[in-house]
């Protein structure tokens, strides 16, 4: 069986954005280095830390790592990084498009609170340039679709 541990104290955004720098030089990159860092730290510590990787090294942390990494330690990774009304409606573009996965689009829509589901609309259209509602009805067909519009209204 896995143990967690908790590191004690973590380190600044600074510190982290230079050793995640490290952990990207040379063949190949540190992966295990760079989840040990990522995964100890919430969306708004990891938001800090992409800001201080850009203004250190004029350069987005987010675009390297997607540079950097490959399979599911990349989609993990790359999901980690935005804050989570940005990744749900990153999840939900994905599902909606050619390849419809209606389990993900069902899981994001049913476990989350109206608030979120008001605030992942509003972040959908914006990035999109497309409602939510118009993806699900375009992308989705009989009691799936009123179900997933029910959700959407309450």
């Amino acid at each position: 069986m896995a143990t967690l541990t908790v590191p004690g104290v973590l380190s600044s955004p600074r510190d982290d954005a230079m050793h995640l720098y490290k952990a990207f030089k040379g063949w190949g990159c540190d992966t295990i280095a760079i989840i040990g860092i990522l995964a100890h730290r919430d969306a708004s510590q990891r938001a800090l830390i992409e800001q201080e990787y850009k203004v250190m090294y004029s350069e987005d942390l987010t675009k390297r790592l997607s540079s950097e990494l490959t399979g599911d330690i990349k989609k993990a990774l790359l999901l980690w990084m935005p804050d989570p009304a940005r990744r749900d409606a990153m999840i939900l573009r994905e599902a909606l498009s050619s390849n419809i996965d209606l389990k993900a689009v069902t899981e994001v829509i049913c476990s989350r609170t109206p608030s979120q589901l008001y605030q992942l609309k509003q972040l959908y259209i914006a990035l999109f340039g497309v409602y939510l509602e118009h993806d699900i009805q375009s992308q989705t067909s009989g009691d799936h679709k009123k179900v997933l519009f029910i959700l959407l209204i309450i």
